[in-house]
């Protein structure tokens, strides 16, 4: 369907460790449409980190389906993989992933390098992601001169610098205090009510309640998949 920003189907992940396959996802479908704000959980060994590896192009299933507005990338190759993900997909970690010896502005700008975006647009793009999110004061920061909740400002503006298909954010609020992470998710709402479709990955029940809709994972599997 043309609103569906991704359809996986029957996705399966299995790792050979030793002599054992451990089955991460056992088939695994799942829809998600455009502007959706949709919350991943589920405990510890559920597969929900191997789920959001594989939507975020940064992993291929061992079989299923996977496809990312309209196109297959269930098979594609690591450097197509790459070219999909930079244009496609804004990541937001918890570790902020930012590098040390870069300006905020430098760190926002990076996805548009790898796209072959001209200087003058990248500056201009840059600028005004590090705006929509707050910090259009810290341009010049390097991480280490910004707070945590600041770093992860950062992040988000990266992350949307590409007008990517979706936001993965990837328990975005996990090195932050409470009343930063309620700011962290404040901003995540404000970018969905904007049109963007974001996915959070989080094993804190009251970060999950923010989104839309909850899709819980256990052995691999899909659980319940509730609008919240």
């Amino acid at each position: 369907m043309a609103d569906e920003v991704l359809e996986i189907r029957g996705i399966g992940r299995s790792y050979a460790i030793g002599n054992e396959v451990v089955q991460a996802l056992r088939s695994v479908d799942l829809s998600i449409k455009k502007g959706e704000y949709v919350a991943l959980m589920g405990p510890s060994g559920s597969g929900k980190s191997t789920l959001m590896n594989i939507l975020g192009c940064l992993d291929t299933p061992t079989k299923g389906e996977y496809l990312l507005n309209g196109t297959n990338v269930s098979h594609m190759t690591d450097n197509e993989l790459a070219e999909i993900r930079n244009k496609e997909i804004g990541f937001i970690f918890q570790t902020f992933n930012l590098l040390a010896r870069n300006t905020s502005l430098d760190n926002v700008a990076l996805p548009l390098v790898y796209a072959g975006v001209s200087k003058k647009e990248r500056l201009e793009r840059a600028q005004k992601a590090l705006m929509s999110v707050g910090l259009g004061d810290r341009m010049d920061h390097k991480p280490n001169e910004l707070s945590g909740g600041q770093r992860q400002r950062v992040a988000i503006a990266r992350a949307l610098v590409n007008n990517p298909a979706i936001i993965l954010a990837d328990e975005p609020t996990g090195n932050l205090d409470t009343k930063t992470s309620h700011e962290i998710m404040d901003l995540l709402e404000e970018i969905h009510q904007k049109g963007n479709t974001v996915i959070v990955v989080t094993h804190e029940e009251d970060i999950a309640k923010r989104a839309k809709r909850i899709v819980r994972l256990r052995d691999g599997l899909v659980e319940t998949d509730t609008l919240s």
